[in-house]
């Protein structure tokens, strides 16, 4: 059980302590997602038993709950009901201290709205309440937000809910976030947060968006944003149970409620919004959010919600090095951390995890993937980027990627899953079978109703009752596949909305060629537009008399900057691939209308700040660190450095970080100067060019060419060759010059990695 992170309630003045006492403060656990997004899965087991990261989604929120201080939860369950039910009863949540879980179960809700109404009718609900789906996983306290909520509601008795948002820009491509979910767009009164307008369906290729001119009559200003995640946590007051059951048409929780209370001008209610920036928050909505959030849990953004911290139903794992997780030893006496098979010549890359009793057979490779329990892994299998679940069977020599592996399925050898395939329960894949990327495969066939075109989340009337029609035994194969290769299940046709569906909620990763594809059309639109006004500004306040025009330029600029570099971190800790960050960093220069030269500084910045931020104790040690880094990624930055433009442009921008924001790399100017000067990225013209530019200079601009003045005098002698360096001794280290005194490194007696330029003999 995870420590507590907030007092319940956190209500300030005894009046608000004696409310709080009165009344425990509840939550209602929608089990339903009302949605088919996770489908074929979601058709044998209820969404929220899911696991995620070898837990079931539910344990996410409830352990977080009981953390933040609610005291009584009811868990509402339709689809697959009895199995959730089940699930808790034999779990160790109905027998916790100061925290009651109860269930509430119906056969025919077809969405929030007729949960909430049922709700309403058993009359449990008897004060403020905490209102979240079963998928949430997060470490936020609830006491400053519920602190906020109920001193709003005592000033105005129409403020009948607060909604918890964060920041997270969406990709500039896609025009979705990192969750997969699309694009959405707020208006915020910037004093007092109450939300004005929320869009997440916006049609970003007009490029405009239609506000009512009333929102600013009695305002100031108003902040729009479309750099904010809804995390689908909302602090309720009773009031809000009535208006559902009062008002019919009120199914989806957003696309109903909060936009109709929005434009409501008779009842006056009002939302309002607390962000949290320190917190984690997200739901589980598709695949894409699956993968995103399981990395986040392995990579400990959720702490203490973590895989090797214990709560409750999640099984114990141990850290160990490049944030990897094995079974621990303390999860029973009968199975120890041994009792994970790796075989010695097996390879267990970083971020992943390895489920007790799972076995890995010779020259096999798992990296960034979770690997359930009781799970039998042949030799020379390829696992990347996939969620296997418990009890799966994969034979030699068959390939994963991206891909996600239910309970149950039997790969036979050889076979390959490629990129965003959903393998359901008990699938068997034949002999040397090729499944196609984003294929779902299921021993259910697909359902011959179709449910309505919008797949609403909380509103689509497929939950309960499904017509299916299941495979009888497994002489039933794949279509494309005949009884001799031993395979069993039905490969699901793509739905109306096409593969472009499958991609964009897939657990893989976007291909360069796809996102290539959307830069092209977007590119094509914007030059048949040419209509500078029709381009979406970024987020940022709007006032009656707002000049956008006025420092538009050093604002964009500054943005583009931010953005580039989350780019590469992103890069970084995800692993994304070189052409993926060329892609998306050309979608910023043309969403931002830059120039290549910005390209080529903003990424230079970017990596030469990752640098330093990285933990150093001496100059030698950051001249180190920048050395790796710049070697690292020298690829990337040479294919933004085309021409001696974008040469000078790296120069001047380390400059100005000399001076200004990162002042540690001023003394290693000249070193650092030769370092990509050796490693080609810059060119002897594009070094003397930046010379001469500074001749006519004022004497404090000339600051780091006398810095550079040895090095720049060999350059113009016609560049460094390989010559003979002269080695001194000066106490516990060496110190290496060349034979012109072009540079010169400081290096520990105890180090033996000597930089490595290539012009050293």
């Amino acid at each position: 059980m995870v420590a507590k992170k907030g007092s319940r309630g956190g209500a300030a003045g005894e009046d608000a302590g004696e409310e709080l006492s009165r009344d425990p403060l509840q939550a209602i656990l929608l089990a339903d997602s009302f949605a088919t997004l996770f489908r074929p899965i979601t058709l044998e087991r209820p969404k929220v038993l899911l696991p995620l990261v070898n837990a079931p989604m539910i344990e996410y929120t409830l352990a977080w709950l009981e953390s933040a201080g609610v005291e009584e939860v009811f868990v509402f369950c339709c689809a697959h009901s009895k199995q959730v039910i089940e699930y808790l009863e034999n779990s160790n949540w109905l027998n916790q201290p100061k925290f009651s879980v109860s269930t509430i179960e119906s056969y025919n809700a077809m969405s929030a709205g007729d949960a909430l109404r049922l709700i309403y009718e058993k009359n449990v609900v008897h004060g403020d309440f905490i209102l979240v789906t079963g998928d949430t996983v997060s470490n936020m306290p609830l006491t400053q937000a519920l602190k906020e909520h109920k001193e709003r509601k005592k000033r105005d008795s129409n403020a009948v809910m607060t909604m918890i948002i964060k920041q997270s820009k969406p990709s500039p491509i896609t025009h979705q976030s990192r969750l997969g979910t699309e694009e959405l767009f707020m208006a915020i009164d910037p004093k007092t947060k109450e939300l004005l307008y929320y869009e997440d369906k916006a049609d970003t290729s007009k490029g405009t968006l239609t506000l009512d001119r009333t929102m600013l009559l009695d305002r100031s200003s108003i902040s729009l944003h479309n750099d904010k995640q809804d995390c689908y946590i909302d602090i309720c007051s009773p009031e809000v149970l009535s208006l559902f059951t009062d008002n019919f048409d009120y199914q989806h929780l957003r696309r109903h409620f909060v936009k109709g209370l929005l434009v409501d001008d008779l009842m006056g209610y009002k939302i309002f919004t607390h962000e949290i920036h320190s917190s984690y928050a997200a739901r589980v909505e598709n695949y894409r959010s699956y993968d995103t959030i399981s990395k986040d849990i392995i990579q400990r953004w959720t702490y203490p919600l973590v895989p090797d911290i214990q709560f409750l139903q999640n099984s114990l794992t141990k850290l160990e090095r490049r944030g990897t997780y094995r079974a621990s030893e303390s999860e029973s006496a009968e199975f120890h951390v041994t009792d994970v098979g790796l075989s010695r010549s097996a390879k267990m890359g970083p971020f992943t995890v390895i489920g007790s009793r799972t076995t890995i057979g010779k020259h096999s490779e798992v990296s960034n993937s979770v690997i359930g329990e009781d799970c039998v892994i042949g030799s020379n299998v390829s696992i990347d980027g996939c969620y296997i679940w418990n009890k799966v069977n994969i034979e030699d020599g068959c390939r994963l990627k991206h891909a996600i592996v239910c309970d149950g399925v039997t790969m036979k050898s050889g076979a390959v899953l490629e990129a965003g395939v959903v393998l359901s329960f008990k699938v068997i894949i034949g002999q040397n079978f090729v499944v196609p990327a984003y294929s779902k495969v299921s021993l259910l066939q697909q359902p011959v109703r179709q449910d309505s075109d919008e797949e609403l989340e909380y509103a689509d009337n497929s939950s309960g009752n499904i017509e299916i029609t299941s495979v009888p035994n497994t002489t039933d194969v794949l279509e494309e596949l005949n009884t001799e290769v031993g395979g069993a299940g039905f490969i699901w046709s793509v739905g109306e909305k096409g593969l472009e569906e499958e991609w964009r909620h897939s657990v893989a990763p976007i291909s360069a060629d796809r996102l290539l594809e959307i830069i092209k059309s977007a590119t094509d639109e914007l030059d048949t537009s040419n209509e500078e006004s029709n381009i979406l500004p970024p987020s940022g306040e709007l006032g009656i008399d707002s000049d956008n025009e006025s420092d538009d330029g050093r604002d964009d600029h500054a943005h583009f900057e931010k953005e580039v570099e989350a780019t590469f971190l992103r890069a970084i800790h995800e692993n994304v691939e070189e052409d993926h960050i060329i892609i998306e960093v050309n979608s910023l220069r043309l969403s931002y209308n830059m120039a290549s030269t910005d390209c080529a500084g903003a990424l230079f910045y970017a990596m030469m700040k990752y640098a330093v931020d990285t933990p150093h104790d001496s100059a030698g040690e950051l001249l180190k660190i920048t050395n790796g880094v710049i070697g690292k990624w020298e690829k990337l930055l040479k294919y933004y450095l085309p021409s001696l433009d974008e040469e000078i442009e790296v120069i001047l921008k380390f400059e100005e970080m000399c001076l200004e924001s990162t002042k540690e790399y001023a003394n290693l100017f000249s070193q650092i100067l030769h370092l990509l000067y050796d490693k080609d990225i810059l060119q002897e013209d594009g070094i003397l060019r930046w010379e001469s530019e500074k001749e006519q200079a004022d004497e404090s601009d000339k600051v780091f060419v006398k810095k550079a003045e040895k090095f720049l005098q060999v350059v113009a002698q016609g560049g460094i060759g390989r010559r003979r360096l002269r080695v001194g001794r000066v106490g516990n280290a060496f110190l290496l010059v060349d034979s012109l005194g072009a540079m010169e490194i400081e290096l520990d007696l105890l180090n033996e990695d000597l930089i490595g330029f290539s012009c050293f003999p």
